[in-house]
């Protein structure tokens, strides 16, 4: 997966915090995952078609999500719930909506967020490599998966 695709994400992400969350969100180094998966307790999830196929995921443990929430909405969010849930899927859409305007040459399409509220692993496109980018915030450490296929 060549960096014109990831980099969108990356800058969206960073974006989306400073403006909408009122924290710096410092990117780590990017790895292709590997096993053994990392596992998550809560992820958005948003799906992508057009140009290129498949997804890009927000994944956070649950004391990052409750406090990157809490900032976001300016009231505390004190454990998992339709409110934590519609809050963490707007987040996703809103970095994927900003990643998309850098990636308008794809012509790609997105879709409604899916949130993934437990203890779980995400995978990928098969046959097609998952990135995943860590980041660290005043507020807790998260990570975006980016897998994508182009046409």
């Amino acid at each position: 997966m060549d960096v014109k695709y990831i980099n969108p994400f990356i800058n969206a992400t960073v974006a989306c915090f400073k403006n909408m969350i009122f924290v710096d969100a410092k990117q780590g180094g990017p790895i292709i995952k590997r096993e053994p998966f990392p596992r998550y307790d809560i992820s958005g999830i948003i799906g992508l078609s057009g140009g290129a196929q498949g997804s890009i995921s927000l994944c956070f443990p649950m004391k990052s999500a409750l406090d990157i929430v809490s900032g976001m909405i300016g009231a505390t969010i004190t454990e998992a719930g339709t409110d934590l849930a519609d809050a963490i899927g707007e987040i996703a859409n809103i970095i994927a909506g900003f990643a998309k305007r850098d990636l308008a040459g794809l012509n790609l399409s997105i879709s409604l967020p899916n949130v993934i509220i437990s203890n779980h692993v995400l995978s990928g496109l098969t046959g097609v490599p998952t990135i995943i980018v860590p980041f660290t915030c005043p507020l807790g450490p998260f990570a975006m998966e980016i897998s994508l296929k182009t046409s």
